[in-house]
């Protein structure tokens, strides 16, 4: 843990101390009712990444105004009614330990009136494209100098409103094409005011709501979020975006929080959130720049799950403060894992949080089930003090193991060399999830998941089939075998895979298909864990799991959801008739 102490040193933020260095950043989960309260599902989320030891949760986007709203079930702010919500829920995260912050954020051109009931406004009539369940193109009211003021007005009084909350702080989002973004955008802002033009005019509006809110609210910390470049041709380039932020610490930001991206980014809006083929820590050196530049604390993001990587950016001086957006999804003990030396639960940076949600599902992750259904496993435990044998080492078997380790003696067999499954070869497909895939982030899931299992005690032999000696005891024995193809695809699909072939020609086309992968990656396989099961040679009243594409080919999120529901809600299932 040595080498990543830095990482969990306090800092201080506009004079509030955070107990390390790490920061939950907002990320819309959808899990307020329909008019933007607080539910019952927000407060266990949020508890959850507070007690998992991070240092400032900062709570999703909501909008200071009704025309800002972007998305269903988006989080509310815009009136004194959403109080008395927010009060429970900073004093919910404050419990756990950690500050709070909420994000302002406002649509703008990107807040679709099936969602607000209004028409959506920005710096200039500029048609937008946006995708919230549903494709369109919006083409939003340009603001008048006197709809400004009323914006402006509402970031204050929205601020003020977080402050009367509890909130220790609020972040303004400055990035990703939102409303003080599209401000700063040539391309999206084409006025010829002192709001257009320049770069200090396009400044101008998200530079005036962070003055009013440090002039207005007193005592309230005010990060000011820039995405400092856009990636697409007349779009805020990454000096102009440097020059934004320090003007920010100029005009009373108490901290700079450093990304990138724009839904208009090329090739593809995912780059503002990169996925598994982009580089780690693709943002860094952003941030780094920025550090160089100004006094109060840089928060970085991008890819930065690796607890190693997060920690040598923070000792080599390129931030302060880390953010942890999708890697406190998939792990909200990431922090207190880390700190501990322990294994996190790797995110598979897959973006299945983001594509998922946005096709109007509430947050939800690939590896970790838990993710928006805390109060579904809130109370819920493992088994205890059995002998459990866990055939197969794929992503259902591994997370099964490690969920079950504590407490009970648990022995994992793969016939294979190694842990992985036919998880291993998702890796070397073309795509995961609708994004490129890429060997590493597998690689590092199912190490770490190993590497976890055997911290706990789990037990593994590779190489060989379960033989009636290593059954011969056992209270419980989970299947999860993986599934096998139809049609004599068995061999053909994996050799595509190993050599790489999926990759290029025609291969590669028909991989290029979601209809095609889907077919291949599930509807061609079936579940052998039954059948399996049924000659396994088990002694009577041992209990038989079958988890998994063992019991039914799906998708990964499927087979780890399996296994989670089998290790904390534990149902008695009797071993089959010979």
């Amino acid at each position: 843990m040595g080498e990543r102490a830095g990482l969990f040193d306090p800092i201080e933020i506009g004079g509030v101390r955070l107990r390390n260095r790490t920061l939950l950043p907002s990320m819309t989960t959808r899990l307020a009712d329909d008019a933007g309260y607080v539910t019952d599902a927000t407060l266990a989320y949020y508890r959850a990444r507070a007690e998992g030891g991070v240092g400032l949760v900062t709570v999703e986007m909501a909008s200071p105004e009704i025309a800002g709203k972007h998305r269903f079930r988006e989080l509310g702010i815009y009136d004194d009614m959403f109080l008395p919500g927010l009060r429970r829920l900073v004093e919910t995260v404050h419990e756990a330990g950690a500050r709070a912050s909420i994000q302002l954020g406002h649509g703008g051109s990107r807040a679709r009136s099936a969602v607000s009931g209004t028409t959506p406004v920005a710096p200039s009539a500029v048609p937008t494209p946006v995708f919230e369940v549903e494709s369109e193109i919006a083409v939003p009211e340009a603001m008048s100098p006197a709809r400004i003021r009323e914006t402006v007005d509402a970031y204050v009084a929205a601020a003020a409103r977080a402050q009367r909350a509890g909130f220790d702080m609020v972040e303004l989002h400055g990035a990703h094409g939102y409303l003080i973004s599209q401000f700063l955008s040539p391309l999206e802002n084409t006025r010829t005011d002192c709001y257009g033009g320049s770069l200090e005019n396009r400044a101008r509006f998200g530079l005036e709501i962070l003055r009013r809110i440090k002039s207005e609210v007193p005592g309230l910390p005010v990060i000011f979020r820039i995405g400092v470049e856009d990636f697409f041709p007349g779009g805020l380039t990454a000096d102009e975006g440097i020059q934004v932020g320090r003007w920010s610490e100029r005009d009373g930001a108490d901290a700079v929080s450093v990304t990138a991206g724009h839904y208009r980014s090329l090739p593809a809006a995912e780059r503002m959130i990169p996925p598994m083929a982009y580089p780690a820590a693709t943002f860094v050196e952003y941030a780094a720049r920025m550090k160089r530049l100004v006094d109060v604390p840089v928060i970085g993001v991008g890819r930065l799950g690796d607890p190693d990587l997060a920690a040598r950016a923070v000792a080599d001086g390129k931030l302060d403060v880390v953010a942890l957006g999708r890697p406190l999804i998939a792990d909200p003990h990431w922090v207190v894992k880390a700190q501990a030396g322990a294994p996190v639960r790797r995110c598979l940076a897959c973006n299945h949080c983001i594509t998922n949600m946005r096709s109007g599902a509430q947050l939800s992750c690939v590896v970790n089930p838990a993710t928006g259904r805390e109060n579904v496993y809130a109370g819920t435990s493992a088994p205890q003090s059995r002998r459990i044998v866990v055939l197969g080492a794929g992503p259902a078997g591994l997370s099964y193991a490690s969920l079950v380790a504590a407490g009970n003696d648990v022995t994992v067999i793969d016939k294979a060399d190694r842990a992985g499954g036919a998880f291993r070869l998702t890796g070397l497909a073309p795509r995961f999830n609708d994004v490129a895939a890429a060997e590493p982030t597998f690689e590092a899931y199912i190490g770490e998941l190993e590497r976890a299992c055997r911290l706990g005690g789990v037990r593994f032999r590779y190489g060989s089939e379960a033989t009636g000696d290593d059954l011969r005891g056992a209270d419980l024995v989970a299947v999860a075998t993986g599934a096998d193809y139809r049609f004599g695809l068995g061999a053909v699909v994996p050799r595509l895979l190993r050599t790489r072939a999926a990759r290029s020609g025609a291969a590669a086309r028909l991989f290029a298909s979601a209809r095609v992968r889907d077919s291949l990656y599930y509807r061609l396989r079936t579940g052998r864990g039954a059948a399996l099961a049924r000659r396994l040679p088990l002694e009577p009243g041992t209990e038989v799991l079958v988890l998994g594409d063992a019991a039914r080919a799906g998708k990964a999120r499927e087979a780890i959801t399996s296994a989670f529901d089998a290790a904390l809600a534990p149902r008695t299932h009797p071993a089959p008739t010979p």
